[in-house]
């Protein structure tokens, strides 16, 4: 039947109400099917059962062995040989690359060319090359001696004293990872916004107390994980101290492996593990010191591991009390 324009609905006429729904609790917001994620995971978990199955039976790896040799005098001796000679190069190049990167942006042309030559040099000469040029050097220049340029020397040393094995180790790493450290360093400190420079210099700080407590804790942040990268490629450079005749991890495993020729296999394995260890800790390192020096640039600094696993284990508990619940 038709109805005037205006009229109301009668109560027979209106539409039946409609059935309450399910309280918002028993309510459950379906998530996102995603199927090629789930194949994507299934084969990445078959993959990595199968690599750690290999590992685990193959008798070729002899983790008999393994277990042997990884803690024998003559593998810690060269681990301390190899921490030792990573420690003291890791000091001596980043001294060398601040210095760098300062004469860099230094208003001297003499001082910007010698340090913009020496990190072209050393980032294009193999370290292998400079460790072995170090180790001959004496050949070159039997002494060194201290005086007047191009005048009397005052005091003379020999060299063939002075360049020990250790030295020359820590030297070619120091030296070629000066040139590195440089461009780390002067990447930091262009990362800084112009216009922290302006403030400081309108409110007129020194020069140095613009470096040390504006310029540099914000270069920070850009240069700690650059620089860390570094680090863990300067503890697996150690290996080639080997070759200077420097018994280091590396240089370690390679003469009882020359010894034992059957155990070569485990050996290796020892080392692997050691330098695994080694980078693992600088990566640790570098997660606190990335997030001490994130302080007041982020709302909130990352959450630690322990933070990350008890917030797991509180967002489980807390499921299952809803699913208990419902």
């Amino acid at each position: 039947m038709s109805q005037a324009p205006g009229a109301a609905v009668s109560l027979a006429e209106a539409p039946p109400a409609a059935e309450p729904s399910k309280p918002l609790a028993a309510q459950r917001v379906q998530p996102l099917r995603r199927p090629g994620r789930w194949i994507a995971t299934a084969v990445v978990l078959v993959v990595v059962a199968q690599i750690a199955h290999g590992l685990a039976t193959n008798p070729f790896y002899q983790w008999d062995r393994f277990r042997y040799w990884f803690l024998r005098p003559a593998v810690l001796d060269g681990l301390l040989v190899t921490l030792e000679v990573a420690a003291l190069s890791a000091v001596l190049g980043l001294i060398g690359g601040v210095l760098l990167a300062l004469a860099r942006q230094s208003g001297s042309p003499v001082l910007r060319a010698v340090s913009w030559t020496y990190a072209w040099l050393f980032r294009s000469v193999p370290l292998i090359v400079v460790l072995i040029f170090l180790y001959n050097f004496s050949a070159l220049y039997k002494t060194l001696s201290l005086g007047i340029p191009f005048g009397p020397a005052f005091v003379t040393f020999d060299e063939s004293k002075l360049a020990t094995d250790m030295t020359v180790a820590v030297i070619g790493l120091g030296l070629n990872e000066a040139a590195y450290a440089a461009e780390v360093v002067r990447g930091g400190l262009l990362s800084v916004d112009q216009g922290q420079h302006e403030a400081a210099a309108a409110l007129g700080l020194p020069k140095g107390y613009q470096f040390t407590r504006i310029v540099l804790p914000q270069a920070l942040r850009s240069i700690t994980p650059n620089y860390v990268n570094q680090l863990i490629g300067l503890v697996k450079s150690t290996s080639l101290v080997f070759y200077v005749s420097l018994l280091d991890l590396f240089g370690s495993v390679q003469t009882m492996g020359s010894t034992y020729p059957g155990d070569i296999v485990p050996l290796l394995l020892v080392a692997t593990v050691w330098y695994l260890i080694l980078t693992s800790a600088v990566s640790v390192v570098q997660f606190y010191v990335e997030r001490y020096f994130a302080r007041g640039a982020t709302r909130t600094l990352p959450p630690t591991p322990l933070q990350k696993a008890r917030a797991a284990l509180t967002a489980f508990r807390t499921r299952l009390r809803g699913e208990a619940a419902v």
